[in-house]
């Protein structure tokens, strides 16, 4: 991994902790929904993770991080961004809970 991709992976990791400290107090979709600052704040480091891995991370570093599914990465920022058929509130809330501690997890053993 260059530098560069290294970079992009550190603050890919960035938005991820800032999303998992925003929530660490919630347990439900309800309490999520309720602070729209903080699902708002949420949404946005969403998006900014998967403009980074769409757009600024090398295609050789896509390729040697397998375990990585990038294209749903890609698909969360793509409904995000152009408000297709609006944010489902539901799905943000699952990824934050299941899969965003994974992807750190993921993202540890790369950049260790």
């Amino acid at each position: 991994m260059n530098d560069k991709d290294r970079q992009i992976i550190e603050k890919i990791y960035e938005h991820i902790q800032s999303v998992l400290t925003y929530c660490k107090d919630c347990y439900s979709l309800a309490e999520f929904q309720e602070n729209a600052m903080r699902a708002e704040a949420c949404v946005f480091n969403l998006m900014q993770i998967g403009e980074l891995a769409k757009s600024s991370l090398s295609d050789e570093t896509k390729e040697q991080i397998t375990t990585i599914p990038w294209k749903q990465i890609y698909g969360m920022r793509n409904r995000i961004v152009h408000g297709y058929a609006g944010v489902e509130m539901k799905i943000v809330w699952e990824t934050i809970k299941e899969d965003l501690p994974l992807l750190k997890k993921e993202l540890d053993e790369y950049l260790r």
